[in-house]
């Protein structure tokens, strides 16, 4: 029974009570004695009813909230309901803290705008690539603070079916790739793709099968035009051996080529190379003759090795990144030049070094030697017999064993490349 009907039942007793005495007596004493009833009765409830007022103006789950009879019932239900309140809506923050530290959490940047563009949230990544600021900015429309042409005609055409690629200047130059998603009735959701890298990797894909198809190509057209004038022209003996062979030095070529790309393709694709040791003694003596060898006696090929230890690692890529090493010193060091290998270990770590007397490489070519295919001189490449490619696994090679390759070269100086592998990779 609520607090209120047991009042009224309180009350019409009191008054039948009055009724009664005022009918044996003294109506007045009857009266009387009802008003003071009635005084007490308030009385009773003016505390737990000051105590519900100053509760009702900051309410919480309250446990001293308790009054005298049906009150105490009344304070314990308010108390269930403001605990149950309270832990709804502990439960709702924790998901939404869940939630924000998800989206802190993508790679890719979200700003989050309602009906006017303004920013409601952004995460730290949209922070980072658009240079926004949700402390500052927020309630701040994006406009204002990307100003892109190409962003602002896009947000206000309002068409949404292909994604806006940016390239902001900000620092390094970066390529990002804008989606729009409606949401929530006018709302907008703007996901941001950092692109960058994969459109470097995609322009070098092209460039790569672009450089494949020519030098392919050039030793392919060669051919071809030999056969037809093999085929249509009669020749001596002599003529005929001396195309021939210029043929068979263009089909050696291309297999060169095919050759290093399969290296190069598994490389790239092999599990991490493994921990057996690498005697570098050995492998320097190796080295050394095979350059004798492809020199046929033009250089002067000297090795020097300073410093005791071997190497942890894949014998077979190791030799071939060395080999391409000293293939270019004995390619592109003139007649008479002097070609040193090197092997120097150190508290430090290990370094295999390749040293000619050659015509050297200007500055501005040396930052892109690794690159496949890129030649200095294409010219003079072709006619020493290079591909292109050895740079390219040489430093593929390498970063598998966690090293790197040094170049120092100066022109009308030689040139010194230098394989430098961190103290993990040497054997003591």
């Amino acid at each position: 029974m609520s607090v209120f009907r047991k009042t009224a039942l309180l009350l019409a007793f009191l008054a039948a009570a009055a009724w009664l005495l005022g009918y044996l007596s003294e109506a007045w004493v009857g009266w009387l004695l009802f008003a003071a009833a009635l005084l007490w009765l308030l009385l009773s409830h003016l505390r737990p009813l000051a105590h519900l007022d100053a509760w009702s103006q900051a309410p919480f789950a309250d446990p001293d909230l308790t009054g005298p009879g049906t009150w105490d019932g009344i304070f314990r239900r308010l108390y269930r309901h403001e605990k149950e309140v309270a832990q709804q809506i502990s439960e709702r923050d924790r998901e939404i803290e869940l939630l924000i530290a998800a989206n802190q959490a993508l790679i890719d940047g979200v700003v989050l705008l309602d009906a006017q563009d303004q920013i409601v949230f952004c995460n730290r990544t949209a922070e980072e690539q658009l240079g926004l600021c949700l402390a500052t900015d927020r309630g701040l429309p994006v406009v204002n603070l990307v100003r892109v042409p190409e962003f602002m005609a896009y947000l206000a055409a309002g068409v949404f079916t292909t994604p806006l690629e940016l390239t902001l200047e900000r620092g390094q130059p970066r390529m990002l790739a804008v989606h729009i998603l409606p949401y929530a009735g006018a709302r907008r959701l703007m996901q941001i793709r950092d692109v960058t890298q994969a459109n470097r990797l995609e322009r070098m894909r092209r460039d790569f099968v672009a450089n494949v198809s020519h030098e392919l190509r050039t030793p392919l057209t060669v051919l071809s035009g030999f056969l037809e004038t093999l085929q249509e022209i009669e020749f001596s003996p002599e003529e005929r051996a001396r195309y021939l062979g210029l043929m068979a030095e263009q089909a050696e070529r291309m297999g060169n080529i095919v050759q290093d790309l399969l290296t190069l393709s598994s490389i790239e694709s092999a599990p991490p190379p493994s921990s057996q040791v690498v005697d570098m003694g050995h492998m320097l003596d190796r080295l050394q003759r095979d350059a004798q060898a492809l020199s046929g006696g033009r250089h002067e090929i000297a090795s020097e090795s300073s410093g005791q230890g071997n190497l942890y690692g894949a014998e077979s890529e190791l030799l071939s990144a060395f080999a391409n090493l000293v293939a270019n010193a004995v390619r592109y060091t003139p007649a008479g030049g002097k070609i040193v290998l090197e092997w120097r270990v150190d508290a430090g770590g290990a370094e295999f070094a390749v040293r000619d007397s050659g015509p050297g490489i200007a500055p501005e070519h040396i930052s892109r030697l690794t690159e496949r295919f890129y030649r200095v001189d294409r010219s003079r490449s072709r006619e020493a017999g290079g591909t292109g490619l050895g740079l390219a696994i040489v430093k593929h090679a390498l970063n598998r064993h966690q090293a790197r390759l040094a170049i120092a070269s100066e022109p009308g100086r030689g040139s010194r490349f230098v394989a430098i592998f961190p103290r993990s990779r040497v054997v003591s």
